[in-house]
């Protein structure tokens, strides 16, 4: 091999050799500086994370400050520290507050780091306090749902439940077991049914019975406070005093509340109420029974919905029409409370929304009855959360023909309804019930539970907690 010939391999060799150790320190370079943003990103993700936890920790100690403490706009920036106390970020918060009688509060916080101002991490985070709202039908009585009755959203009795229809979801007791009242015997579960083949009796075990709890039953759980409901009802009246509606006695026998999708609202004057037909009678002794169905009214004007969205009406009320993108809560009463003098809400037309989406949210909140009413309609629908906060929700007792002989002279033309639809929840603090075991009353209760009251209720609507939860999470960047 010549002299020259085994130098430019030498030469070859070296430069490959250069190269090869270049490329492995740009690698190792790149790989490092890989590493370092990565762990950078990861610590901004940390700091982000910690401005969602601080500010849960300032909403536990004053849960409706949506700036901060500072009384001024956003956005809040915290510097943020490493445990030697070395400053190595910071998070910004930007917070949303809830809209008028929701309590859902959003929060997104950034983080970054003070080694790359250019690596942030975003998270932004919804936390909401649950409302009464959370079941599609609570009560502080024992109740029972006989055939033809869905419900579509949890149930819950302070007592006991019979159920003979069909729940599609969880349906709770707070009691173990219970005399039910419709039954003679022995005590019955906390939470049972009727429906073929009837439950059989404590200590034996519980049947699953997926033809008729859906998802489930369980019992015994923690009663639900419905004593709440007493506060509520006077800052409803303080609210609708200070900024929202608020309509004294009638001096007649109530008042008529028409909805309108344009963001106002008709109050007419009840004059008059049909009076009960020939031979319809109380027979089962009912407080308040009656017809419950206007005759004659008069209109006392016309009125924007408030600001706030609260009506109080210290008189007996009636409800009908419609609302789109509104919250309200309507309630009746008269203070001081007195079991003679509470005052009830009827519906006997159809009170709707336009959106099924959160837009549209209705509060009827009753300091006595919720009545569908004698004269209502075969096909009804309402829509909103139904409160009957000393009595019950439901319809009387109208009573069919009990001769061949009698004809109309009963409550024969309106004792029987076909259909009542209810889109929201119901809470009761008596027995609730549309119908009667003879087949008097609405023959198909379809009970649909409204999500979004759990977290967005209507204005002044009963919290059943003082503490937000989280709803979701979602990183945006």
């Amino acid at each position: 091999m010549k002299k020259g010939q085994l130098t430019l391999e030498i030469m070859i060799l070296g430069a490959i050799s250069v190269i090869l150790v270049s490329a492995f320190g740009l690698w190792a370079y790149s790989a490092l500086k890989i590493s370092l943003r990565a762990h950078l990103r990861a610590q901004a993700f940390s700091i982000a994370e910690a401005g969602i936890e601080y500010y849960r920790w300032h909403l536990a100690h004053n849960r409706t400050d949506y700036t901060d403490g500072t009384g001024q706009p956003g956005p809040y920036v915290h510097d943020y520290y490493d445990k030697d106390g070395d400053l190595i970020g910071q998070f910004s918060l930007e917070i949303t507050p809830p809209l008028p009688g929701s309590t859902v509060v959003k929060i997104r916080s950034t983080g970054s780091v003070t080694a790359d101002a250019s690596i942030q991490k975003v998270i932004e985070v919804q936390f909401g306090i649950p409302s009464l709202g959370k079941y599609a039908i609570v009560a502080n009585d024992s109740i029972r749902f006989g055939t033809g009755t869905y419900a579509f959203g949890q149930v819950h009795s302070n007592y006991g439940v019979r159920f003979d229809g069909v729940a599609y979801n969880t349906v709770f007791s707070a009691v173990p077991n219970y005399d039910d009242p419709d039954h003679g015997g022995g005590n019955e579960f906390g939470v049972h049914t009727h429906a073929n083949p009837i439950d059989p009796l404590p200590p034996a075990a519980v049947p699953p019975r997926p033809d008729v709890f859906v998802a489930g039953r369980q019992f015994p759980v923690p009663a639900v406070d419905f004593t709440g409901l007493t506060s509520s009802f006077a800052d409803i009246k303080a609210g609708a005093q200070s900024s929202g509606l608020y309509f004294g006695s009638s001096t007649v026998s109530g008042y008529h509340i028409v909805l309108q999708t344009n963001d106002t609202l008709d109050l007419y004057r009840v004059t008059t109420l049909v009076p009960k037909p020939p031979g319809c009678t109380d027979t089962q002794g009912q407080d308040g029974w009656g017809t419950w169905s206007i005759q004659s009214e008069t209109l006392v004007g016309n009125y924007p919905f408030p600001s706030n969205g609260l009506i109080f009406v210290e008189d007996d009320l009636w409800v009908s029409g419609q609302i789109q993108t509104a919250r309200l809560t309507i309630a009746a009463g008269r203070f001081p409370e007195n079991s003679q003098t509470d005052k009830s809400i009827t519906v006997n037309n159809d009170v709707l929304y336009t959106y099924y989406d959160g837009q549209d949210v209705l509060g009827l909140m009753a300091q006595k009855n919720f009545n569908i009413g004698l004269i209502s309609e075969d096909d009804l629908r309402i829509d909103g959360a139904l409160v009957a906060k000393n009595g019950r929700i439901g319809r009387y007792y109208y009573r069919p023909p009990t001769s061949q002989g009698q004809g109309g002279q009963n409550c024969q033309l309106w004792n029987v309804r076909s259909l009542i639809t209810t889109y929201g929840m119901l809470a009761s603090n008596k027995r609730y019930g549309f119908a009667y075991t003879d087949g008097t009353g609405y023959l198909i209760r379809n009970l649909y539970y409204d999500p979004n009251i759990l977290y967005g209720p209507p204005p002044s609507f009963p919290l059943t907690s003082d503490q937000y939860v989280q709803i979701s999470w979602e990183e945006l960047k």
